[in-house]
């Protein structure tokens, strides 16, 4: 596992991100573990999630592309903190572009946010976690509309690998539905080898009770890809 991937995962858990106990989803799943993005909350978290997210779009899709489209809401902030880290990191300059929930009538008019998107724009969609593709469904039809552009694919912080509409995962569904590819910082199996019986800040997260109640989760909703 590359570091990055590693120093994420506890990059997560300092900023209580990641979370492991008994939650529900909002599709109803008992769960043993739970990503709250909505835990990033200072600059210097922004910052950092950012470095990583770059680093995860730099390894699958490199950095010739020219747009990087967070989808309103919380697609804004990662967008505008990943173009950065893009800039930084790589010296090269990607365009933020986000849409607006509302289209805006006076002043700077139009859906989009940040930077416009014209003919040839190669694309890339930026999301927290790994999503059943509603928002992906909403967005995709306002990024075709700008002009002849080409989506290059999606990238989210987390893959929780599991079962989307079918016996998929929703990352690979979306990738058949749309024709592009996905990728995310990292996925549920590599929290799980790198925190399973290993200590991070001298305590061991993922202990035999907690490991099996993980499996078991797996064993009802895993996908099958």
């Amino acid at each position: 596992m590359d570091k990055y991937k590693q120093e994420f995962i506890e990059f997560m858990l300092s900023c209580n991100v990641l979370k492991f106990g008994d939650f529900t989803t909002k599709s109803g799943r008992k769960t043993p573990f739970f990503v709250n993005t909505g835990f990033y909350r200072d600059g210097a978290q922004l910052r950092e999630l950012g470095k990583f997210y770059a680093r995860a779009i730099e390894a699958k899709f490199g950095t010739d592309f020219d747009i990087l489209f967070g989808p309103a809401y919380k697609g804004i902030p990662l967008s505008v903190a990943t173009v950065m880290a893009f800039s930084e990191l790589y010296g090269k300059e990607i365009r933020y572009t986000s849409n607006r929930k509302e289209i805006k009538d006076h002043g700077d008019k139009g859906i989009l946010l940040g930077s416009p998107i014209s003919d040839g724009d190669r694309v890339v969609i930026i999301e927290d976690v790994t999503t059943a593709g509603t928002s992906i469904r909403e967005t995709l039809p306002i990024i075709n509309a700008q002009g002849e552009v080409n989506v290059l694919g999606m990238c989210v912080s987390v893959d929780r690998q599991e079962r989307g509409t079918g016996e998929k995962s929703a990352l690979k569904e979306i990738e058949e539905e749309h024709g592009f590819q996905t990728t995310a910082i990292v996925t549920m199996a590599d929290v799980i080898e790198h925190l399973t019986k290993v200590p991070v800040g001298g305590k061991i997260i993922l202990d035999d009770h907690l490991k099996a109640a993980i499996d078991a989760y797996y064993e009802q909703y895993g996908a099958n890809d």
